[in-house]
């Protein structure tokens, strides 16, 4: 329970100081090339494959280093 806490913390932790020093950068998330985007005229539909899968990325990292 310690070690979620810590990476929940550690997490939250790096969103805030990007959003901090970048506040642009919530533009760009799930706006990623590779999210997919269909619209026409009486639907639409949207789901971010690319950001899924850098945000998976990411935490597959915080959580092997916690495993360190």
């Amino acid at each position: 329970m310690p070690k979620l806490l810590i990476s929940i913390g550690m997490i939250f932790l790096i969103a805030g100081t990007i959003w901090h020093f970048f506040p642009n950068a919530t533009q760009w998330i799930g706006r990623l090339p590779g999210d997919i985007s269909i619209k026409n005229e009486n639907v639409s539909f949207y789901f971010p494959l690319a950001t899924s899968l850098v945000f998976s990325l990411l935490l597959s990292f915080v959580f092997w280093l916690l495993r360190k």
